[in-house]
């Protein structure tokens, strides 16, 4: 989801899907640094009288998180990093007035609006994953964008809305090799 300050519309979240690797370098007993290189659709639904569309933003993101084990149950915790490849909007845009009837005119829009986000995002994730054998887990975390990510250029007005990742993540990982 994309959230924020002085937004005009309302926000949803939207059902995405990542893929990535990771690797547990054990520091000591139960401690682990965990750096993972995912692959992420990011975005969001934005509703109101005048726009009804879905932005997705597709990011290279490295997560280094600490990774505490508790028998099965794993605490993860730290900062992400990432990088925006490329956004997209989707959806229905108000247009226009008709001059003769003042109807709204409405349209389908679909377009790439990367330069209207900024490049780099950075995130505090935090997590818990079940282990469920020694090749398969589950778990969920939850990334909160930390800096604005919405890029308007010279066209800055203190009422443009001042966007933020916040992305909840669910997933199934296969482990390879001794831990």
């Amino acid at each position: 989801m994309l959230d924020g300050e002085k937004l005009s519309t309302s926000t949803d979240y939207r059902f995405q899907y990542h893929v990535g690797a990771f690797y547990n370098y054990n520091i000591v007993g139960p401690l682990s640094v965990r750096p993972e290189l995912q692959y992420s659709l990011q975005g969001g639904e934005f509703k109101s009288v005048q726009e009804d569309y879905a932005t997705k933003l597709q990011y290279l993101n490295l997560p280094v998180l600490l990774d505490l084990k508790l028998g099965p149950v794993h605490v993860q915790a730290g900062p992400q990093f990432g990088v925006l490849l490329t956004a997209k909007e989707t959806g229905t845009l108000l247009t226009g007035y008709n001059p003769m009837s003042g109807q709204a005119q409405y349209a389908n829009v679909s377009r790439q609006v990367t330069g209207q986000y900024k490049k780099q995002d950075f995130s505090l994730c935090a997590g818990l994953e079940l282990d469920l054998g020694r090749t398969l887990t589950v778990g969920g975390r939850f990334n909160a964008g930390l800096n604005e990510i919405s890029d308007f250029g010279q066209v800055r007005s203190p009422n443009d809305p001042q966007l933020k990742n916040r992305v909840v993540q669910g997933y199934v990982a296969f482990k390879f090799g001794s831990r």
